[in-house]
């Protein structure tokens, strides 16, 4: 029988199928081999004796949070306590770039800011609308229940940014907990702790900490690649990275404005991150 493992709890797992759940534990293979399963990932169980026996091929894996097979991740971005983080959202964008992951980018706590505050912070999110990304805010709850439906989805982003809050206006019967916002370090309470699958809004929800590890394992290319601005442009050396070639367009273009000057920034101190590594 096939199904997904929904929970883990120290060597139990919790495998759910469309009617119903088994605890399950693993053959002794997997740990010989030093496979682990993880959230998310698609099984195939004997029902009777309860033993997981195969893990299915995986759209995707991560390792902090433990969980795979994500097709959509909301970014969610507070512009007040926590203020916008724009080298966060493009790590985070460039993540799930890197591991075929939807991104979607959800603005809060719109309201905590004044009317002549807002012009320029949606002016900065446009150029995200403009490279192509979904952005919608989290008063549009029928938006997102759309953008959910049938998909395996998680929300991450800045710590006090309003997951909690959100997921419980999309769907109050998760009674997710929340924390307050610290004033002094302008973050909030990590309120989740373990990583477990819901049935959510006609699709599912991967409940987590939250990415732990920002860790980039792509390539030079693969970071380039990855920040979609820099793919219409046409420099004179084929693999220009951007960075100190005299003749780039892309810098260029930095300087005129065209390329968002903190996207650029985020840029290259994602290279120096993969070229340390």
């Amino acid at each position: 029988m096939q199904g997904q493992i929904c929970k883990i709890e120290s060597t139990l797992y919790t495998v759910k199928n469309e009617t119903k759940s088994y605890p399950c534990v693993l053959r002794g293979k997997f740990r010989k081999q030093h496979i682990l399963p993880r959230v998310g990932d698609y099984v195939v169980f004997d029902e009777n004796k309860k033993v997981i026996d195969e893990i299915l091929p995986r759209k995707n894996a991560f390792d902090r949070p433990f969980v795979a097979n994500i097709d959509l991740a909301f970014l969610v971005t507070s512009v007040q306590i926590p203020a916008v983080n724009p080298m966060l959202l493009d790590k985070l964008l460039v993540l799930m770039a890197l591991h075929q992951v939807e991104p979607v980018i959800c603005i809060t706590k719109l309201d905590l800011i004044a009317e002549e505050e807002k012009k320029p912070i949606m002016q900065f999110f446009d150029y995200y609308r403009k490279l192509g990304y979904s952005v919608v805010t989290n008063q549009e709850i029928d938006v997102i229940r759309k953008i959910v439906n049938n998909k395996t989805c998680v929300f991450t982003g800045q710590t006090g940014a309003g997951k909690s809050t959100l997921l419980n206006r999309l769907d109050a019967s998760l009674q997710l907990k929340t924390g307050e916002v610290s004033k002094a370090l302008g973050r909030g309470k990590h309120t989740t702790r373990n990583v477990e699958l819901f049935n959510f809004l006609g699709g599912k929800l991967l409940d987590t900490p939250g990415f732990s590890s920002l860790e980039l394992t792509g390539t030079v290319e693969e970071i380039k690649n990855a920040f979609r601005e820099f793919s219409s442009v046409s420099c004179p050396f084929q693999d220009c990275t951007h960075t100190k070639e005299k003749e780039c367009i892309v810098k260029q273009k930095v300087e005129s404005g065209e390329i968002l000057k903190s996207r650029y920034q985020s840029y290259l101190q994602l290279l120096e991150e993969v070229k340390k590594r």
